[in-house]
């Protein structure tokens, strides 16, 4: 089982000053900890469940450009870009040029998207959710038209473009994975069966998880695809300490690293290959003897059916 990390706070003290430094020791020591991805959030607002609106958050793709030069090794993408965000053409290059400069480490991870207030905040349309997800798979096959170096016209319901010219290309071959978020068993199972090399849904359980990729596997097949094509991602929290079982200044109570690994350990007989966690302490060095340790733990564990 691989593990990477999700940011989702930037309000440290002494922000803004403080982000950058901070976040790249973040960057820096997950990838000496050997975890296999970073991901941000494609936000611009911060959301609730995190914090309230006002507190920091960055661009993502520039956030990732600064850590794909703070690195060599660790894979960057973000989780997830909302179909809405940006124009098709314009996350295809910006995805393309994230790849190119990191050597070949990037993903693109995207969703229908769902934060009405950011949207309207900054002026950003916000269409009906039907039209969202017609926009998202317009998008995949802009994004596949692009990275397989097609530069033929391309006329859809809601985007129309005149030359799908994306040089450089990728540095990835075939093309930077594309991780498509949701839960959803209609809409977005589809899509992720059709156009994803990975599925990232939140962790609500081995249970709930094993039910929720045994309907994705029905819908690979409804397409013909083999199942074992798709990473399965989990998006999942943990924060660490030596016992476990202690009071973080979060508020959320510590795993050990013991406890950490059966969980992940439940996941992975769940079918999950990848889970990417968030932590509420991403920034004290002092975690990350702990998180290569439950990486190496982690390596042995496999994806039930694999």
């Amino acid at each position: 089982m691989r593990l990477g990390l999700q940011v989702s706070w930037f309000s440290w003290p002494g922000a803004p000053g403080s982000i950058g430094p901070t976040f790249g020791r973040i960057a820096r020591d997950a990838e000496e900890a050997g975890l296999s991805s970073l991901w941000v959030m494609d936000h611009w607002f911060q959301i609730r469940g995190v914090g309230p609106a006002e507190l920091d958050m960055l661009e993502a793709y520039t956030t990732l450009g600064y850590a794909a030069g703070l690195t060599s090794r660790i894979e960057l993408g973000a989780l997830v870009s909302g179909v809405t965000y940006r124009h098709p053409g314009l996350l295809a290059k910006t995805v393309t040029t994230l790849d190119v400069l990191s050597g070949g480490r990037a993903w693109l991870g995207i969703g229908a998207a769902w934060n009405e207030e950011e949207h309207r905040g900054l002026g950003v349309p916000f269409p009906p959710l039907k039209e969202r997800f017609e926009r998202l798979e317009e998008t995949l096959r802009i994004v596949g038209q692009m990275w397989a170096q097609d530069d033929a016209p391309f006329s859809g319901r809601h985007y129309t473009l005149q030359r799908t010219l994306n040089s450089p290309p990728p540095i990835r071959r075939p093309h930077p994975p594309i991780l498509i978020g949701g839960m959803g068993e209609e809409r977005t199972f589809r899509l992720v069966a059709r156009y994803g090399d990975a599925c990232n849904l939140f962790d609500v359980g081995p249970d709930r998880v094993r039910a929720k990729l045994a309907v994705l596997a029905q819908r690979c097949a409804e397409t013909g695809r083999d199942p074992r094509e798709v990473r399965n991602t989990v998006l999942s929290r943990v924060t660490l300490s030596r016992t476990g079982g202690e009071r973080a200044a979060s508020g959320e109570t510590t795993q050990s690293v013991g406890e950490a690994v059966d969980r992940l350990g439940a996941l992975a007989e769940a079918g999950v290959d990848d889970v990417i966690l968030g932590m509420a302490n991403p920034e004290q060095r002092e975690v990350y003897e702990l998180v290569a340790d439950l990486v190496r733990q982690a390596a042995p564990l496999h994806r039930a059916g694999r």
